[in-house]
């Protein structure tokens, strides 16, 4: 049985799958966040989180110690051709790195043409036409872009809050925000996010928890979803704009847009915004898409 393993390398965490030359996914294991943003050239996060996940998944199928795969792939979050820390060490014939679009795209589609929108800790599109032809939009890290993310959604909430007591004025937002970290004020939030010791994750979170509150009717939490769903939106429909795809089906990915509040927001806002775009929901996650191009290219 010839081997093959897909892994998802992303901010929030890892996945890996391995599976056999007909594509039956054997094993699955999950590790932590892999990317290397703000690491340096003796940073081990990306090689450590792929090396757990893969274990995690070789165990999970009972594979032997010295098994060994034909191919790895590995989407890695904001991957640009270059590996900034400890290089991956993986037991395979051949491993190869990708931006995790690429393998969003691939599980999302199967190989077809579509647009893909992938939002958690950090948000990126990425579209792939009949010719073949291929577009990236947005992707520009937590400081530039990442529009529609969860970061984005946490820190445009902190950013109100904190532009109210400046203006001393009360902000429903702060309350909670300050709750969910345990910090006594937002200048203590915002030294213990500088200081490191709240992470991007942990903001990531509490975004999340911020949608959660919007079901029930939080008005002030639901207008932070509507600005993510717009954002999502847009990031959609430039994507499509470039690619030359009127029509384009259309996926969104990862931890943001999960859960009824943001699909139906998200929903709506393809709908204003791409109305000839045909929403549709991912064929499988960007770990099995990882595989997928591990088995066939």
């Amino acid at each position: 049985m010839t081997l093959f393993a897909g892994i998802d390398a992303g901010q929030s965490g890892t996945v890996a799958v391995i599976g056999d030359e007909s594509g039956r996914i054997l094993g699955r294991g999950e590790a932590g966040a892999a990317d290397e943003i703000g690491q340096d050239s003796h940073s081990t996060r990306l090689r450590d989180a792929l090396r757990a996940a893969f274990d995690k998944a070789a165990e999970a199928a009972t594979l032997p110690g010295d098994a060994r795969c034909a191919r790895i792939v590995a989407g890695i979050s904001g991957y640009e051709g270059r590996v900034y820390g400890r290089a991956p060490e993986l037991p395979c014939g051949e491993l190869v790195l990708l931006h995790d679009a690429v393998i969003a795209h691939a599980g999302a589609f199967e190989g077809g043409p579509g647009v893909v929108v992938i939002a958690g800790t950090g948000s990126v599109a990425y579209g792939r036409n009949a010719r073949g032809e291929t577009v990236t939009v947005g992707g520009w890290g937590y400081l530039f872009g990442d529009e529609g993310s969860a970061f984005w959604f946490a820190r445009r909430a902190i950013e109100d809050a904190i532009r109210d007591e400046d203006s001393g004025k009360k902000n429903p937002v702060t309350a909670t925000v300050l709750q969910h970290f345990n910090c006594p004020s937002l200048h203590a939030l915002v030294r213990s996010f500088y200081a490191g010791e709240i992470s991007r994750t942990a903001f990531a979170y509490f975004a999340r928890a911020m949608i959660e509150a919007a079901g029930p009717g939080d008005a002030s939490a639901m207008r932070y979803v509507q600005q993510a769903a717009q954002a999502l939106a847009d990031l959609a429909v430039r994507t499509m704009a470039r690619a030359g795809m009127q029509s384009a089906p259309l996926a969104f990915l990862g931890g943001m847009t999960k859960g009824a509040v943001m699909k139906d927001a998200i929903a709506s806002a393809v709908r204003e915004a791409a109305p000839a775009a045909r929403l549709v929901e991912p064929l499988a996650d960007a770990a099995a898409g990882a595989l997928l191009l591990a088995r066939t290219r």
